[in-house]
């Protein structure tokens, strides 16, 4: 038998490891003095924490080991390949992190996008033939482009109006959403934006809305939201 300062010797592991493995009934001890409370183990405590250190590199968390150490073969083999599935997704979602940060640094942004989803959204709209002339008349909150890249001459438009106009609805859509300071500028920002969805393999999948915000400090922003797909990747126009 073996104390459990002994015990962690042997096994590379600390004593408060086996303390709180013993708190969560992983590792009980094979006795307990009543006298002085030091903990004893045996051969069996030995094989059983090399086992739960085994499954530990397996990458199951303590509270599924607590559950499967003395399960079935078959029970344990389930749980890790549950698991192995569950790594393969964390792995891609850091791939993923890792490969928009390496972008980000090798072309540099004054924006940050983000792929979001968002709700269905009701408006009243103009369609403006001179887009210039009726921005000016109407000061919008929200225009519409429809756009698949860095505009080349004119673009279709519509901007949002509270004297009737035509009702359209957009539906539910995943987009990727930039918040641009006035410091910045539309026109850069937007140009910047179709290039990260043209690296990114995505395309633009409806119109794009352009809301225009001032909070009650008169501190003005703007809103962009490219409705896109992934399914092919995007064309600049």
């Amino acid at each position: 038998m073996w104390r459990i300062g002994q015990l962690a010797r042997m096994a590379g592991v600390s004593q408060r490891t086996l303390r709180h493995y013993d708190k969560i009934g992983l590792l009980v001890p094979a006795a307990v003095d009543r006298v002085t409370g030091y903990r004893w183990y045996g051969v069996a405590e030995l094989s059983r924490l090399e086992r739960v250190r085994g499954l530990r590199r397996l990458g199951l968390p303590l509270r599924r080991i607590t559950d499967l150490l003395d399960a079935p073969e078959a029970q344990l083999r389930q749980a890790l390949a549950e698991n192995v599935t569950s790594l393969h997704r964390d792995i891609s979602a850091l791939a993923a992190t890792a490969a928009q940060a390496e972008d980000h640094l090798m072309t540099p942004m004054s924006i940050l996008p983000q792929q979001t989803t968002v709700e269905p959204r009701r408006l009243r709209v103009d369609h403006a033939s001179e887009l210039a002339a009726i921005c000016a008349a109407v000061s919008p909150s929200t225009l519409l482009t429809w756009l698949g890249g860095i505009p080349i001459g004119g673009f279709a438009a519509a901007v949002t109006t509270d004297r009737g106009g035509e009702q359209l609805i957009l539906p539910a859509r995943a987009v990727v959403r930039a918040v641009i300071p006035s410091s910045i500028g539309v026109v850069r920002a937007g140009e910047e934006l179709f290039g990260w969805l043209h690296r990114h393999g995505l395309t633009v999948a409806g119109p794009t809305l352009e809301d225009h915000l001032m909070d009650v400090g008169g501190a003005h922003a703007t809103v962009l939201e490219v409705p896109v797909d992934r399914s092919h990747p995007v064309d600049l126009v």
